[in-house]
């Protein structure tokens, strides 16, 4: 079998914005959900998607604050949820579902990164249960709302090269490494896109994550001065300096080119970056995919214990 995991020349790159993906594409008579779609490039993602025509549902654990985030910006409707409280995802499920609209885009945005060491649910590392665990059972529970075509995109990060899965210790009990926390879940980001498109593709559903490339957002709340100034991230009075860093609305791009573009079409369960299928990740040289985030055997593994931790599946009848 070949490896589909190269990259397509689709004529954009690092530097193209979410507007311009979008440019010429009608996206009237679409409904999107972006988790995270008030905020950094969430927000970038629903003022693209917005302003090519879709209707928008945000899920945002603050109502007001995201309201104001979007104030003026036609067809966006904002629902509370809280990725981190299973309870709260069923809720929001439950409330589309129930509204009987279809989803044709699915942006899986919202994150944290590199907090301190916290738990949710049942003692979950909160990096893993919030960008992973709250996105899968999200997923599930809309099941019944995802019609043939749905693009579902997870945004992963160039942080999955720090941790494959560990299976040994995937809560981190025996000691807790930020980063290694937040890689874990990059990675789980990534292979949640190789099996939901697995299970999803006979039915014209198709998955894929990404890339968005280093970009300044409210993601890096946790982060002291200190640390971005001492990574080259920032100067002394806060502004950026590292050259390979992305505007947000550079950022975005890659999640809205691969929840849209027509050069997707038949493909799947991929990994992407600068609105492109990526590279295989080569020792020693930057960007690409670790193949430890993109092995299916992998993946299926994951969607196991996933299942059983959130106790959701909804291909479960299937299996």
């Amino acid at each position: 079998m070949s490896d589909k995991q190269v990259p397509i020349r689709s004529g954009f790159g690092a530097h193209t914005t979410a507007g311009e993906v979008l440019a010429g594409l009608d996206l009237s008579g679409k409904r999107a959900i972006v988790t995270g779609g008030h905020s950094g490039l969430g927000l970038e993602t629903t003022r693209a998607l917005a302003g090519a025509g879709a209707k928008v549902t945000i899920g945002a654990r603050s109502i007001e604050p995201a309201r104001s985030a979007v104030a003026g910006i036609d067809g966006v409707e904002i629902d509370r949820l809280d990725l981190s409280d299973l309870e709260s995802v069923r809720a929001f499920a439950e409330r589309f579902v129930a509204s009987g609209r279809s989803i044709d885009i699915l942006i899986n945005s919202a994150g944290i990164m590199a907090c301190p060491e916290t738990r949710v649910g049942d003692g979950w590392e909160a990096q893993f249960a919030t960008n992973h665990l709250g996105h899968f059972a999200l997923v599930n529970r809309l099941w019944p709302a995802i019609s043939r075509g749905t693009r579902i995109v997870s945004v992963s990060s160039g942080g999955h090269h720090n941790s494959a899965i560990r299976w040994e210790d995937v809560q981190f009990d025996t000691g807790y490494d930020k980063w290694r926390a937040y890689g874990q879940s990059k990675t789980a980001n990534a292979l949640f896109a190789v099996h939901l498109d697995r299970l999803g593709r006979d039915t014209g559903i198709r998955a894929f994550s990404l890339h968005p490339g280093k970009i300044l957002t409210p993601l890096q709340r946790y982060l002291a001065q200190e640390e971005m100034v001492s990574a080259g991230w920032i100067d002394a009075d806060g502004n950026p300096i590292d050259p390979t860093f992305k505007t947000p609305a550079q950022g975005a791009a890659t999640q809205v080119w691969a929840a849209t573009s027509p050069q997707l079409d038949g493909m799947g369960g991929l990994y992407c970056e600068d609105c492109d299928i990526a590279i295989r990740a080569t020792a020693g040289e930057p960007g690409g995919v670790s193949d430890h985030a993109a092995d299916a055997e992998e993946a299926a593994r994951l969607w196991i214990l996933s299942a059983r931790l959130t106790g959701i599946d909804a291909f479960a009848a299937y299996a």
